[in-house]
């Protein structure tokens, strides 16, 4: 063992506040975010059960078991259960998001949770403080070295979920910090996740999710029955951050300083939009712009500002952007979004079929889209829209969206999220019957024992 290494390894300060917490104690509006996170999860798992990525994931499995893949009624293993659910809950990019990453938390964390409790420990209290510890590791992580993970080329869910799902499993299943510290190490050598994906709307980022919730619960039952991991692994010269950030220096206090006595969980925003998140302020400023009245034909440009570290993702190259060559690259094309949004006066799932992403009104209007860098936009602390568009008479219209709707500074109702919930489950193809039947499931899901069997439909 080298000399330099730490007495006190940063997983082994954070397995002691993890084993410290107890879900008895946590606060009364952390609760209330992993109950809605719960509900929006099995809307989105439902919402994604007949896509073709949705089939082909569980298709994929060969490790049937116990455990509830929601929608469907095959069961898996408790690692394939996790990767289905995550692959189908990310796979829309309907699922929240946590401002300060950005990463999603809910997408990898609740089905990690779910899926070893319901095989390991049903006990929904233990699942509720599984949830609330992964959601908040995940978080925290992806303000240790912010943007750097990205700027490498990886996604950050992907990376900071393995380490999130591992520590909520072990959190969930009352690991000692031994354990945790084992599991998180294990987890270091299991996170990967290139955003290639951009190249050509390919369907690798759905999966980055379901990979990480299953990798957590391998992890995690590695570490369980001995298996030794790197202590080491945030900050070690070979460690994490190393890998994926290209750097061991990072703000670690992010991640521990008041782990466990503030939330940063509570600030999750769920999306108004299912598409990339930076572009949800440009979408609202678009449907401002439509409301006015104002006729897309007359428009001669439009010049969005925008952080300089979302251009690789969302506006470069801009052609791809403006005519993006499939549905699921519109997902991540501002261009074609703010015009969807202006044209049809909002963005919903129906704007990703073939026949959407090649309307000639949307694409002529895509096509004048442009944009420019803002060296003082506060992404990624906040998100924030902009457009100026000159009209054919040379009027100039200028809209501006502060902040992210659904997040901290607006955030969604439980009403909000149940209404989400209920059109994702009607266009998954539940009656409203069966959407009832799993609210009410939801409802006591964290007060008594997990029973998942109900969703198999």
């Amino acid at each position: 063992m080298s000399s330099d290494l730490p007495k006190i390894a940063v997983a082994e300060a954070l397995a002691e506040k993890i084993v410290a917490l107890a879900a008895s104690r946590l606060p009364d509006v952390t609760t209330r975010k992993c109950e809605d996170l719960l509900i929006d999860v099995v809307g989105l798992c439902v919402t994604a059960r007949n896509q073709d990525y949705a089939r082909s994931a569980l298709l994929g499995c060969d490790d049937d078991g116990p455990c509830t893949a929601i929608g469907h009624r095959r069961t898996l293993t408790a690692a394939g259960a996790a990767f289905v659910n995550g692959t189908a809950a990310h796979g829309e990019d309907f699922d929240d998001t946590f401002e300060g990453g950005p990463v999603h938390a809910g997408a990898v964390i609740v089905p990690a949770v779910l899926a070893a409790c319901e095989r390991h420990n049903p006990d929904g209290r233990m699942a509720l403080i599984g949830i609330a510890v992964g959601t908040e590791v995940l978080c925290r992580l992806s303000l240790v070295v912010p943007k750097a993970v990205h700027k490498a080329g990886f996604h950050p869910t992907a990376i900071f979920g393995a380490m999130g799902a591992a520590a909520g499993v072990g959190a969930a299943l009352g690991f000692d910090a031994k354990q945790i510290v084992d599991a998180l190490g294990i987890a270091g050598s299991m996170a990967g996740g290139i955003i290639e994906y951009l190249a050509e709307g390919a369907w690798t980022k759905r999966l980055h999710a379901g990979w990480a919730a299953q990798s957590g619960i391998r992890a995690a039952l590695l570490a369980r029955s001995g298996f030794v991991g790197p202590r080491t692994v945030f900050e070690g010269t070979h460690g994490l951050f190393n890998g994926f950030a290209h750097t061991t220096q990072g703000d670690y206090d992010a991640l521990l300083g008041d782990f466990g006595t503030r939330w940063v969980t509570d600030t999750l925003a769920f999306k108004p939009y299912p598409c990339g998140t930076m572009a949800q302020p440009y979408i609202d400023c678009a449907r401002r712009l439509g409301a006015r009245g104002v006729n897309p034909e007359e428009v001669s440009e439009i010049v969005c500002e925008v952080a300089e570290g979302t251009v690789h993702r969302l506006w470069e190259p801009l052609a791809a952007k403006q005519r993006p060559p499939n549905g699921y690259a519109a997902k991540f094309a501002v261009p074609y979004l703010l015009a969807t949004g202006f044209v049809r006066g909002g963005v919903g799932l129906g704007a990703f079929t073939e026949n959407a992403i090649g309307d000639p009104r949307v694409l002529a209007l895509a096509a004048k889209v442009k944009f420019v860098i803002d060296p003082d936009n506060p992404y990624p602390t906040n998100y924030t829209g902009h457009l100026r568009a000159t009209m054919k008479d040379g009027t100039v219209i200028e809209e501006r969206q502060p902040y992210l709707r659904g997040g901290a500074q607006e955030p969604l109702s439980r009403q909000d999220v149940i209404d989400k919930f209920a059109l994702n489950a009607q266009h998954g193809g539940w009656t409203k019957a069966q959407s009832d039947a799993a609210l009410k499931l939801m409802a006591g899901l964290y007060e008594g024992r997990i029973d998942l069997s109900p969703l198999r439909n």
